[in-house]
């Protein structure tokens, strides 16, 4: 059972959604958009639609699972293609490159809502992304998105506690983030660059680890999993399979991150 303090988030979110009559989520299909489109469709029925956006930026396998999820539910579900690659703000990866993407995005959503009738689009940003730097909300701001997490004081972990109370698939999901986000800013985004890190990361997933990234730079490849699986690929050969791997991918030089999996570790120079 959650502690009280969770379960007063909890009953101020069920109320905040009850108050917005209808909602359109921006459901991307991890952790946090997952509850929240849990509550939702609680709360308010058929007045709630999911809206998905696929494009190269992230795996397909992402988007099979959001739909799985929103079947499951039993809710509306839409699934949007986007093409970031015809917007020079996007490809130039400028450090605002997160902004002009969401902006783009939550536009179309406030569309589609309005054709729906639905008054309010959500998205699953909560407390703990007040601590990062995350363009998005801006754009999310400009658009009047409305985040029933953070209004009702949700943080990552209790949104994580409340997901396994719920017994939602997501509730230890590890966090996503766009394929673009592994690259340095000012380095120019490609397909192909978005396609050799998905390989590198479906094949670290593959040997069982959970939470990964692959940096890309250049030539180089700079691998970032949990600090508690660091050592385990130093471990029987593990390395030297990774590392014919990613030279398989197209990469020269292939490191592990000694300091582990950090949120956001591209915008450190800023």
């Amino acid at each position: 059972m959650s502690s009280s303090v969770v379960r007063a988030k909890y009953k101020k979110l069920k109320e905040i959604i009850r108050k917005a009559g209808g909602l359109l989520v921006a459901f991307s299909g991890g952790t946090d958009s997952s509850f929240l489109l849990k509550v939702a469709s609680d709360v308010l029925g058929e007045k709630v639609l999911a809206v998905s956006a696929r494009s190269e930026t992230y795996p397909d396998e992402e988007g099979r699972a959001a739909a799985k999820f929103a079947k499951k539910l039993g809710v509306s579900h839409k699934m949007i293609k986007t093409d970031e690659f015809r917007d020079e703000n996007f490809v130039s990866n400028p450090p605002e490159r997160c902004y002009h993407c969401k902006a783009k995005l939550f536009s179309r959503l406030a569309v589609i809502a309005k054709k729906e009738g639905i008054k309010y689009v959500a998205d699953g940003s909560n407390i703990t992304d007040l601590s990062d730097n995350r363009p998005g909300a801006k754009a999310a701001a400009e658009y009047g998105v409305i985040s029933p997490l953070r209004d009702a004081g949700f943080t990552k972990d209790e949104i994580r506690e409340m997901s396994k109370e719920l017994k939602l698939p997501t509730w230890d999901k590890p966090q996503l983030a766009c394929l673009a986000s592994r690259i340095p800013y000012g380095t120019r985004i490609t397909k192909e660059i978005l396609e050799k890190v998905g390989k590198g990361e479906r094949y670290l997933k593959s040997l069982g680890l959970k939470q990964v990234r692959v940096r890309h730079h250049g030539g180089l490849a700079r691998i970032e999993v949990d600090k508690c699986d660091v050592v385990s690929l130093l471990e029987d050969g593990i390395a030297d399979m990774i590392d014919k791997k990613f030279r398989g991918f197209g990469y020269d030089f292939v490191t592990i991150d000694l300091g582990g999996y950090r949120s956001g570790s591209m915008d450190h120079p800023l």
